[in-house]
């Protein structure tokens, strides 16, 4: 053979081993890809029903490949099935970057599909700007504000029936949940609440179900408190005025709520907020028929609520405040108003208004 053919021949294999090998490439990534299931929405609720913490349901979402849906009708379903805000967000954001996902919503749908709130969530290229969307309580004096943390009550169970603060400060069983809750709690609630609240500081906490009873009951005492005994937030005014934002509180008719001021009972490692009796596993119902309110014990202190706007408020006691300890939480205007104690449990949407708490401690020295 002449070396012009010879040249020829060995060209033309040279690419018939390159087109070979090209294409047993692009077969071995056709496999690998077609073992790996795109994640959907009932994957999530699936995850999410199964009770994982929140933070694995958005790892799973943000490394995996995903083929979500995000209509309104979608995102509706996915709010009643207990997904949370900052899941559906690592939704959405998963869809915009997604060619096989449906088509990401305008900026002002998402919130109108699945809040009654009035306000707007962001698009997912612009959720990082707009985290502040939490409730924002600020301490005002002398044309100078300082916002107030945000903390998350813990819930502890009793079989005691709760006839006084100072009782259930009292009840060994509600003093050590809380102290076992402090290094334990489950941490799907703290995820939720630092992963949406922004340049908002909030305190370690969770929801904790004391598991020390030896018998259950059909009807159990559930009770509201904060860790430690003593607040961090001195207050140097007895009588202290707030500035109160909720405006774009994502998932809450925000007309019906009010916030409100009430006396918290220092315990041995907690403070008490408030109790209530519900039904056993009331805390793990999705339907909202939890009258929580109705007969809520707590110490509420006598304030004016100015309404600025929707949403927003000045608040401040009717009379001089006793030094002590205290918080500024959100109430349900009407005390029937019904609430799923699976919301309470995940600290979303009514529960998280129900749940958070702002508190403070009026000194000794306060003027």
């Amino acid at each position: 053979m002449n070396p012009r053919a010879m040249h020829f021949a060995s060209t033309f294999v040279l690419s018939l081993a390159l087109v070979a090998a090209s294409a047993a490439q692009q077969s071995n990534r056709t496999t690998k890809k077609s073992h790996t299931a795109a994640m959907t929405n009932a994957d999530v609720i699936k995850m999410v029903q199964s009770k994982l913490p929140e933070s694995v349901v958005i790892a799973a979402i943000q490394s995996h490949s995903s083929k979500f849906s995000t209509s309104p009708t979608d995102l509706i379903r996915l709010q009643k099935a207990g997904v949370t805000e900052a899941e559906m967000n690592a939704i959405l954001a998963a869809s915009s970057g997604n060619a096989t996902a449906s088509t990401p919503l305008p900026a002002a749908q998402p919130q109108e599909a699945v809040g009654a709130a009035g306000a707007a969530v962001p698009s997912a290229s612009s959720q990082a700007p707009n985290r502040s969307r939490l409730p924002q309580i600020s301490v005002v004096s002398g044309g100078a504000s300082q916002d107030l943390p945000l903390e998350k009550t813990q819930l502890a169970q009793t079989k005691n029936k709760p006839t006084s603060m100072t009782s259930l400060a009292a009840d060994s069983a509600v003093t050590q949940a809380f102290q076992a809750g402090i290094g334990t709690a489950t941490t799907s609630i703290t995820t939720h609440i630092r992963s949406t609240a922004g340049n908002s500081t909030v305190q370690q906490a969770g929801t904790i179900f004391s598991g020390m009873l030896a018998k259950r009951k059909p009807t159990m005492t559930y009770v509201w408190g904060v860790p430690n005994p003593a607040s961090a937030n001195v207050v140097d005014t007895v009588s202290p005025a707030f500035s109160v934002e909720f405006s774009r509180m994502p998932g809450v008719k925000i007309n019906e709520y009010e916030p409100a001021i009430v006396k918290v009972t220092p315990a041995q490692t907690c403070r008490i907020v408030g109790a209530t009796q519900g039904k056993q596993d009331a805390d793990s119902d999705p339907a909202a028929d939890w009258q929580v309110y109705s007969h809520f014990l707590e110490e509420r202190v006598p304030a004016h609520a100015e309404k600025l706007g929707p949403g927003k408020y000045k608040l401040s006691p009717a009379a001089e405040l006793a030094p002590g300890e205290y918080a500024v939480v959100f109430r349900p205007i009407s005390k029937v108003k019904g609430f799923s104690g699976g919301d309470v449990a995940r600290a979303q949407g009514d529960g998280f208004m129900f749940d958070a708490a702002w508190t403070f401690q009026i000194s000794d020295s306060a003027q």
